[in-house]
């Protein structure tokens, strides 16, 4: 089943998934945007729900990897290593990505399936984040409390609009960055 073919599928499901939510997300749909038949999706996937079951996959195992990633220290002090995660995700804000989240968060409020794979990625955010906080000293309840507080700011200041303007915002946004690594 990992043959490739199915990315194109999952990927188009992911911009629809973006575009219109998981009611988007339909066969007839992705096959009109990628310029194909239905035929093609079925030679790949039984239904809807295994390319559902597939993007939640690979939405969990890549995000999953990316914060094992980001958070590796490689070297670089614990702190460095957190202001430069919180550089990453506020100096690049990726609207397509952020899309992508909220829509399978809102997924995730009637789907089980969808329920665990959010949790899974969370988990692994706040494990990882407290990892590096652990590192810098702070005691197990104190790194997983700051954890906490670290993704509330990553995904809240993605999600809020300054009125006045990308530089205010950036100033908002490092003053706040360093509460968070004092």
């Amino acid at each position: 089943m990992n043959d490739g073919k199915g990315d194109v599928w999952v990927e188009a499901g992911f911009k629809e998934l973006a575009r219109a939510g998981v009611e988007g997300v339909r066969v007839e749909v992705l096959a009109k945007n990628l310029g194909v038949t239905k035929g093609g999706f079925y030679r790949r996937f039984a239904d809807r729900a295994a390319l559902l079951e597939a993007m939640l996959v690979h939405w969990r195992e890549g995000r999953s990897a990316s914060i094992a990633q980001q958070t590796s220290l490689d070297g670089e002090a614990p702190r460095e290593r957190l202001k430069a995660v919180i550089q990453l995700y506020s100096e690049r804000l990726n609207p397509e990505g952020m899309a992508i989240e909220l829509a399978i968060r809102q997924w995730a409020r009637s789907d089980d399936s969808a329920a665990a794979a959010v949790a899974s990625v969370d988990a692994a955010r706040l494990k990882h984040v407290a990892e590096l906080y652990r590192a810098t000293g702070l005691e197990a309840e104190e790194a997983e409390a700051q954890a906490f507080l670290f993704y509330c700011f990553i995904f809240g200041q993605s999600l809020l609009f300054v009125e006045r303007g990308p530089r205010k915002r950036s100033q908002l946004v490092a003053k706040s960055a360093e509460k968070l690594l004092n």
